[in-house]
């Protein structure tokens, strides 16, 4: 079940707020009654509510908005329990002073907004004591690593118990308390009356990870990466999993490069089935799999890890995604053949995307150059793989039968900015822009404008990860859906 934390200035927004979650189908709204600029009336509140609740009134000391005094406080809770509320979340240390009464249950909390600290079985055994139907602990995620203590403790606990994270390295056990037995998780309203630091949204929890759908036998897959925010995998894979009726859900996982091999490790308690694999990670995939494949081994880097009779392996499937992608723009019914073989290719960038497309091209067949604006990048890629490079200034005078850009240069803000002058393309090129936010670059326009056939960035993401979704699920990836789904997105984010 989730619980969606409800916070409003005014009677009146309070219940229209609530009456519209109950629209939505929330199951249990917690009222978190310190944010009024008045005294709350808790009779009214409560009166005909059309669904369960928990009432909440945070002090500041736990970053609440209660204004008042503590005494005061503690009688709006007690008004609670004898109007009848469902839930009232207590404190661990009110808990004696707050006495139980009818058929009210409660929730004796701890939250630590800045560490998981070390004796959470301490904490935990303390609050056992005080007489709590339902115990919740939330603490900061300072490392992905205390997803783990936190959802062991939970998947231990003798006590229903409701145990995540919070902050972004938290967001996996939001999400997988479900699996630990919790009786709820929490969720906001909306991204803009955000509750505590990490916390999803209603619909998020809901639609996307499908919260009330986990159980222990669901798969977890997950992107490693750091950032991680900003990826739209858990919209792909998601959305391709209900689609497909498959029993998963795919998470992002902020993982710091300094921890990245102990959180691995660590998650096997999760029961993690498969990662992709993100900046920058895709070295380090390499030496943790057991079982590298050719691909991956000829790239020196992995997007993707997929256990396989019980063993870690390692593949990049931005390799064939590139090939499948120019492929599909330069054939026609007059092609016949390798049709990138002998081609002369000029490839933007030094990172792990360019990596693949210079390995990719050359196994082709192709001639590869590589330009990079940090000159030495470009020569430590070229030496690797074999092929030459291009100063970065002198990248306009290359005679080029394809074009791929593998920068970041034309994403998202920077929407007016090109990797390649306008006046450098001509007809007959080939032009792929790996950028997928947004879909029409700046070079994807220029390029139409100048009579180029072109590859977008949305063609190659869905072709990758097309192909994680097999390799997770052992069935066919919804591909054409997969296209839909972040086109109609990224529309609608514009």
């Amino acid at each position: 079940m989730i619980c969606v934390s409800l916070g409003r200035t005014r009677h009146s927004a309070f219940l229209e707020g609530h009456k519209l979650l109950a629209e939505k189908k929330a199951e249990l709204v917690e009222l978190r009654v310190d944010w009024m600029r008045k005294r709350p009336d808790i009779g009214r509140l409560l009166t005909d509510r059309p669904t369960p609740v928990v009432v909440t009134c945070r002090r500041r000391e736990d970053k609440g908005l209660w204004k008042g005094t503590e005494e005061q406080r503690q009688t709006l809770l007690r008004e609670a329990i004898i109007a009848g509320a469902e839930y009232v979340d207590i404190e661990e240390d009110i808990a004696p002073s707050i006495p139980r009464y009818g058929d009210t249950k409660r929730i004796v909390s701890y939250h630590n907004f800045d560490e998981t600290p070390d004796d959470l079985e301490k904490i935990y055994g303390r609050m056992t004591k005080c007489d709590p139907d339902i115990i919740k602990i939330v603490t900061m995620a300072n490392s992905p690593l205390d997803n783990v203590r936190l959802l062991q403790l939970a998947k231990n606990a003798d006590v229903p118990t409701v145990a995540f994270c919070m902050g972004e390295m938290g967001l996996p056990s939001r999400v997988l308390c479900a699996r630990t037995g919790a009786p709820f998780t929490y969720a906001g309203f909306s991204r803009e009356r955000e509750m505590a630091p990490g916390q999803l949204t209603y619909e998020e929890m809901r639609y996307l990870y499908r919260f009330d759908r986990i159980t222990e036998k669901t798969k977890v897959f997950g992107v490693l990466g750091d950032p991680i925010a900003h990826s739209l995998s858990p919209l792909l894979h998601n959305t391709a999993f209900r689609k497909q009726k498959f029993d998963g859900v795919y998470l992002p996982l902020r993982v710091p490069a300094d921890v990245f091999e102990a959180t691995l490790k660590a998650f096997d308690d999760l029961g993690i089935d498969g990662y992709s694999v993100t900046i920058p990670h895709k070295q380090a995939a390499i030496e943790f799999a057991d079982q590298p494949d050719i691909q991956a081994d000829l790239i020196g880097a992995s997007n993707t890890l997929f256990r396989k009779e019980g063993a870690w392996q390692a593949t990049n499937t931005d390799y064939d995604a590139i090939i499948e992608t120019l492929t599909a723009a330069i054939s026609d019914e007059r092609t016949s053949g390798p049709v990138l073989k002998d081609k002369r290719v000029l490839i933007l960038g030094a990172g792990g995307v360019a990596r693949a497309a210079a390995c990719a091209m050359q196994q082709q067949g192709a001639s590869v150059v590589v330009s990079n604006r940090t000159k030495a990048r470009a020569k430590e890629l070229a030496e690797e793989i074999g092929c030459l490079t291009v100063p970065w200034e002198n990248r306009g005078a290359e005679k080029l039968d394809v074009l791929i850009n593998c920068t970041s240069v034309g994403m998202q803000p920077n929407v007016n900015e090109s990797p390649y002058e306008q006046h450098w393309l001509h007809e007959s090129m080939v032009v792929f822009d790996t950028v997928y936010t947004p879909e029409n670059t700046l070079l994807m326009k220029h390029a139409k404008e100048r009579g180029c056939r072109t590859a977008s960035g949305i063609e190659m993401f869905v072709r990758q990860a097309a192909r994680q979704f097999e390799l997770f699920t052992d069935s066919e990836a919804p591909r054409e859906y997969m296209t839909e789904t972040l086109r109609r997105y990224l529309s609608a984010a514009r």
